[in-house]
């Protein structure tokens, strides 16, 4: 029986390039994208998440785009089993499964499975919600100070999800192990930029998205109201304080590019974490020779399945 390839993963910072490059990998490999970005899979959150739409995609399918509405919680364990259902529809085509973005606690948890840990709890969630972000970080590092020191002090959907954990089993987040081993084999790489580079491109990225209209974007989706988990997004959240009056746009559109670049900064920190990846500088490799390397990789890795099964009948 012929092995299934590996599943390939492209990782890297906001705005490195990572989607177009995919298209074109996917060209080469027969492969078809699952989106790992935890806020593309909302309707209408399309200029603040970079969404990329059938007139960029050069044919290739992608799968876990545009799936909820704005105002429906979307956990990662929803994303884990929906990227799992992307996997065997993929391979049932023959094709290869190519998961990008950027969303590190979402790819480890699809690559490794996550923890067991109790269903959420509408009471303690809608008591949760109605503290303040520091209120909520403050509470989180009283009880589990590790997991607190991980995440930031805005990331209101994990620190109500830790909070509730602890709640409901009188242990901090941080006490329930990640499973070690991958559920799939991969091969991981993570693209980066020099640093110029890639805040020149953030600040771009950000440019344009003003000039497509996130202004408008933002007022639309605060018609949902602002708990809701989708305003976790970067773009949406700096851009209404000028919608409320409070900053003038080119002081929101400055706040959004320094949290553009936080965030960032944040990925390169998680990733370095991360097992199983090649870090790869496009500033100074052309993605030509980056697709050819992965190429060699998927080549390797089925010649070491050869041998292996060789090894496994003598």
């Amino acid at each position: 029986m012929e092995r299934e390839k590996p599943l390939i993963v492209i990782t890297g910072p906001t705005a490195a390039g990572k989607t177009d490059f995919s298209i074109k990998l996917a060209k080469e490999i027969n492969g078809e994208i699952i989106s790992a970005d935890s806020m593309q899979v909302y309707k209408g959150l399309d200029i603040g998440t970079d969404k990329i739409f059938s007139d960029r995609t050069d044919g290739i399918s992608h799968y876990l785009i545009d799936i909820v509405s704005p105002d429906i919680c979307f956990s990662v364990a929803d994303f884990v089993r929906e990227a799992d259902e992307a996997v065997k529809t993929i391979r049932a085509k023959r094709k290869v499964p190519i998961l990008v973005g950027g969303t590190g606690f979402y790819i480890r948890a699809f690559l490794y499975g996550l923890p067991k840990l109790p269903s959420s709890d509408k009471k303690i969630r809608e008591e949760l919600e109605r503290l303040s972000d520091q209120e909520l970080y403050s509470y989180l590092r009283k009880i589990d100070i590790d997991y607190a020191s991980k995440i930031s002090v805005s990331d209101r959907k994990r620190m109500i999800r830790a909070i509730e954990v602890y709640r409901l089993t009188g242990e901090p987040l941080s006490y329930f192990k990640e499973p070690e081993n991958p559920k799939y084999p991969f091969l991981g790489y993570f693209l980066y930029r020099n640093r110029d580079e890639l805040y020149r491109r953030i600040e771009k990225r950000v440019d344009s998205q003003i000039d497509r209209g996130l202004v408008e974007e933002a007022k639309k989706l605060l018609t949902y109201g602002k708990g809701i988990t989708a305003f976790q997004a970067l773009g949406y959240k700096e851009i209404v304080p000028f919608l409320e009056g409070e900053i003038s746009l080119d002081r929101a559109i400055l706040k959004l590019k320094r949290k553009t670049k936080q965030f960032a900064k944040r990925q390169f920190t998680w990733f370095k974490k991360e097992k199983g990846f090649k870090w790869i500088n496009m500033s100074e490799v052309p993605e030509s020779v980056i697709i050819r390397n992965i190429l060699g990789d998927i080549k390797r890795e089925e010649i070491d399945a050869i041998d292996e099964d060789s090894r496994s009948f003598s």
